[in-house]
């Protein structure tokens, strides 16, 4: 269950693309094991799978991997070419650069650079020009896209140290924290990534293989930002899950993965994590499993998250996807 969620939202945007073009979307959210009920829950969650079934049956039926968010079509198959093309740059610099090069010769709406200024680096999108048909989504699809490729070329999850956004704060902002960055701007000049310029210089260690791989399992594994199964992040979720009812606090972690305190933290904030964040999103995408995939009762489901009261999970629970466990698993269950 080391899987992670996708918000529904992600999952209405892309039905919307559907829609506006007079195709029903019934077909392809059953197909993708998903409920209809889910979908309404404004803040649901479904698995990666289950999301990436989707991506495809709508791309599939609009021949366009962007969901019909630029003029011209981003045609099946563009973003795997890409995908091939980056494996043979040296550095992620010579790797970024050639993929917002890529984008720019395949969209009309939106232009996408790299850009550097002093020890910060930023993928940056912004409309092409002063007409350009651009959406909010548009702008999260192209996000997502791009970092969770930038992170898979390198092997680990890179950083964000703050995002901005050339849109007004949407009402589902809360999302984008667990997303990019606890630092957001809104209203801005330019959507953008700012991330550590000294990453440019790390090594692409994909090759074509690689690439086949990860294509097979994508965008799933994109959604959810790119997982370094040997990460420290990884290691540890698979600690916590293997603790099963009694889950061990941060010092216990530190200690089991032979590290002090202070080195465990560092190393998780070189890879843009923290140790409550780790937990809690564990804690959500089992919950959400067992809900959905077992019969254990709400309250054992707590006990084995490690919450002390039933009480407090249903707290918990809520705070992750708008509902209370009993509502969610009905809705659930009517896929």
């Amino acid at each position: 269950m080391n899987k992670g969620s996708v918000s529904v939202y992600f999952v209405q945007s892309a039905l919307e693309a559907l829609r506006a073009r007079g195709i029903a979307a019934d077909t392809v959210l059953l197909d993708a094991g998903i409920a209809p009920a889910v979908v309404q829950a404004q803040h649901g969650r479904v698995t990666p799978e289950s999301f990436s079934t989707l991506w495809l049956g709508v791309a599939a039926a609009l021949d366009d991997e962007l969901f019909g968010q630029d003029r011209r079509r981003m045609k099946v198959g563009s973003f795997a070419m890409m995908t091939y093309g980056l494996t043979a740059c040296a550095r992620l610099d010579d790797a970024l650069k050639r993929m917002v090069r890529s984008f720019n010769l395949i969209l009309d709406d939106y232009h996408c650079e790299l850009k550097t200024c002093g020890d910060e680096a930023a993928l940056t999108i912004r409309p092409a020009t002063a007409d350009a048909e651009t959406s909010v989504f548009g702008f999260e699809t192209l996000l997502m896209l791009q970092h969770g490729l930038a992170c898979w070329l390198v092997g680990r999850r890179i950083p964000v140290l703050s995002a901005a956004f050339c849109y007004a704060e949407p009402p589902r902002s809360a999302e984008y924290h667990h997303m990019y960055s606890e630092n957001l701007r809104f209203g801005q000049e330019a959507t953008a990534l700012h991330f550590s310029r000294a990453l440019l210089d790390l090594p692409v260690i994909r090759d074509e293989q690689d690439a086949r791989v990860f294509l097979r399992k994508a965008p799933g594994n994109i959604v959810v930002k790119y997982k370094n199964a040997d990460g420290l992040a990884a290691r540890i979720r698979r600690h916590l899950r293997a603790a099963a009812d009694a889950w061990p606090g941060f010092d216990v972690v530190a200690a089991q993965l032979n590290m002090t305190p202070v080195t465990l933290r560092r190393r998780l904030d070189d890879e843009g994590q923290s140790f409550q964040l780790i937990k809690d999103q564990l804690r959500r995408d089992m919950a959400i499993e067992l809900l959905c995939h077992s019969s254990h009762s709400v309250s054992s489901i707590a006990t084995k998250l490690g919450f002390a009261e039933a009480s407090a999970f249903h707290r918990a629970f809520k705070k992750w996807t708008g509902t209370n466990p009993g509502q969610y698993r009905i809705r659930a269950s009517q896929a």
